[in-house]
């Protein structure tokens, strides 16, 4: 059903050491042991449910993690200091040296910088390619490939990647299919379509308040284990551990992600399909102008809608950053990377979060620098905010004064 994923997350619960309705918080770094056998055993990895050092877990994040696993629909999960600590470690836990990765060419600017730049030490190398092209995909794999990587949604560009084929083709040629799942959580739920490893950056729609960054791998209980083992673990041995503070924070937050995201996908629904109808050149998995519209309903839960993230393109970087400082000026956001806040925030990505993406690949993949991501808010009165948003563009020339409306 539906709500499936919703309802698993409001039903698990762990009552805090004196009664309390949210769990305690694990303020430890280490934990103690009854026998010294049973400390050789956790260090030995043999040992369920036993705490050694909170780089290798914590209660704090185990609850989170069974939380995020339950959104996902997977085994378990583990949780990171930061959405790339999560990504970094699934990638060194998969690949050796002189081995190969397929990716999708849009995807986050940090993603690509580590592929492109960062892997080389370790001579791994990496395919970009239009991960909406499945020829494109399997034409790219070789023997060295050892993973297909996409977004479900892409940023910048919100290309749709269809993940049940693209999980199908990872199968064929045995290779695990990754899929960062940050843009679109509970609308889409890759596990559940075929990927082996889920990925998102917590910061953003998940935690949905802006005041922290963290991760999550969820996955099998074999991959997370082994990102885990104190011998070779990537997770373990690279140290990206969330915090427990932050850990009992974000869990807290997860318990209104199903409110929020309706919210956050009905405002842009409807800013997306006002900005079309002016003429603008709006990218929005909910209009039927969106060349992955179709997938995106084949793949989505309706209930959760189609996202809080949009582009619009003003023609010039120019244009862009002027209408960026005019709205927050009127206070209709704040000129800011990062999304899923409870204000809009909006960012020009050619020249921010996709920066390390070199130009001439950024026009050859259609990134122009007039492109403006924006992730919508939980404005109350949507129709007022596009109001004031036109009147902007009027102000600036980027719209014709005569397709105002109030």
């Amino acid at each position: 059903m539906a709500h499936d994923a919703s309802d698993k997350i409001q039903e698990l619960h762990n009552f805090g050491e004196f009664g309390g309705v949210n769990p305690s918080i694990s303020d430890s770094s280490t934990y103690t042991f009854l026998s010294a056998k049973t400390m050789f055993d956790t260090f030995e990895g043999n040992t369920e449910g036993c705490y050694l050092y909170s780089r290798h877990s914590s209660p704090s994040n185990l609850y989170l993690g069974e939380a995020l696993a339950a959104l996902e629909g997977t085994e378990t999960a583990n949780v990171t200091a930061s959405g790339m600590g999560a990504i970094t470690a699934v990638i060194l836990q998969l690949c050796d040296a002189d081995e190969h990765i397929v990716s999708s060419r849009t995807i986050y600017g940090g993603t690509y910088a580590f592929m492109k730049n960062f892997l080389k030490k370790f001579r791994i190398n990496t395919s970009f390619v239009d991960i909406t092209s499945l020829k494109a995909v399997e034409e790219a794999i070789t023997p060295k490939t050892k993973m297909i990587y996409c977004e479900s949604v892409s940023n910048p560009l919100l290309e749709v990647a269809d993940i049940k084929a693209l999980a199908d083709l990872a199968k064929k040629h045995n290779i695990p299919l990754v899929v960062d799942n940050t843009f679109s959580p509970l609308s889409i739920a890759p596990g559940k379509l075929g990927a082996d490893v889920v990925i998102h950056s917590l910061t953003k729609f998940i935690n949905g308040t802006s005041d922290c960054v963290a991760g999550v791998v969820c996955g099998t209980k074999e991959f997370c284990l082994a990102l885990k083992d104190v011998n070779n673990g990537a997770g373990m041995l690279l140290g990206s551990t969330l915090d427990s503070l932050r850990a009992a924070s974000i869990l807290k937050n997860m318990r209104t992600l199903h409110i929020r995201m309706k919210k956050h996908s009905e405002n842009a629904l409807y800013l997306a399909q006002h900005f079309e109808k002016d003429g603008l050149r709006v990218v929005y998995p909910g209009l039927s102008s969106h060349s992955g519209h179709t997938l995106m309903k084949k793949q989505m839960t309706n209930e959760y809608g189609f996202g809080g993230i949009l582009t619009i393109d003003v023609g010039s970087l120019e244009k862009a950053n002027q209408l960026m400082e005019l709205m927050q000026k009127k206070n209709l956001g704040y000129l800011a990377v990062s999304l899923g806040f409870y204000k809009t925030l909006f960012s020009a990505p050619g020249t921010s979060t996709s920066s390390e993406i070199p130009e001439e690949e950024q026009i050859e993949m259609g990134l122009s620098d007039g492109l403006i991501r924006f992730s919508i808010g939980l404005d109350n009165d949507i129709h007022r905010t596009y109001t004031l948003m036109k009147s902007s563009m009027v102000e600036l020339g980027i719209l014709d004064s005569d397709t105002v409306t109030v």
